[in-house]
């Protein structure tokens, strides 16, 4: 496991909605629903994240070093430049999981998610969520949108809305460790994810990803 750990200082706050999933592929929107308010026990508040902080800055694909990946797709939404940190420890059988932006869009939603694959040059390469309980139901063409796997209990959802300046933190803590060797990335999508049947896990876009061994 690879474990970011950075001191943060000075911002505003807002409130950030943390609720179901992300899309399986760029371009997977998923039909448009309401979003429901998240049951799983995720807190996130706006950070204070200090210019020149360590962790992962993001460029384009052809632009960062293959080792240490930090992939924009969308520069208008995670510009070059901007950068996130990500923190995961296990204890007691439970992980907690804490993701801090700085330098995104301002003002706008994201969804944020833990992924089972690498990141790479198309927005795809980071494969489905990575989930405690799999569904059996999921193939790599049709990830998993089935409440009953597709939830924040059974996977990694840090949703986000950004501050003014672009800024967000949230954080989640679950009833499991990953496997080993089975989570690879963490990965912005374009919208806050969705809950209902058949979209559960949606967010949208793939917007950027980061290389993280968790």
């Amino acid at each position: 496991m690879n474990v970011r750990r950075t001191t943060l200082s000075a911002a505003a706050s807002v409130t950030v909605l943390l609720v179901a999933g992300c899309g399986g592929t760029s371009g997977d929107e998923g039909p448009q629903t309401v979003e429901a308010p998240s049951t799983g026990s995720s807190e996130s508040v706006v950070p204070p994240v200090a210019p020149g902080a360590d962790g992962y800055v993001f460029g384009l694909p052809d632009d960062v070093a293959r080792e240490d990946a930090a992939f924009t797709y969308d520069e208008g939404a995670v510009p070059i430049g901007s950068s996130v940190n990500v923190d995961s420890d296990e204890d007691g059988g439970r992980t907690t999981v804490t993701f801090s932006a700085r330098g995104l869009a301002p003002d706008r939603d994201f969804g944020v998610h833990v992924h089972t694959m690498r990141c790479g040059p198309e927005p795809s390469d980071s494969g489905p969520h990575y989930q405690d309980r799999t569904d059996p139901a999921a193939t790599p063409e049709s990830p998993s949108t089935d409440p009953a796997y597709a939830n924040p209990q059974n996977e990694i959802w840090l949703d986000i809305t950004t501050d003014g300046t672009g800024n967000a933190q949230a954080s989640t803590t679950v009833d499991w460790e990953f496997r080993d060797d089975a989570a690879h990335s963490l990965v912005l999508h374009a919208q806050h994810t969705m809950t209902g049947p058949g979209v559960a896990g949606t967010a949208g876009d793939r917007l950027a990803c980061v290389d993280e061994e968790f």
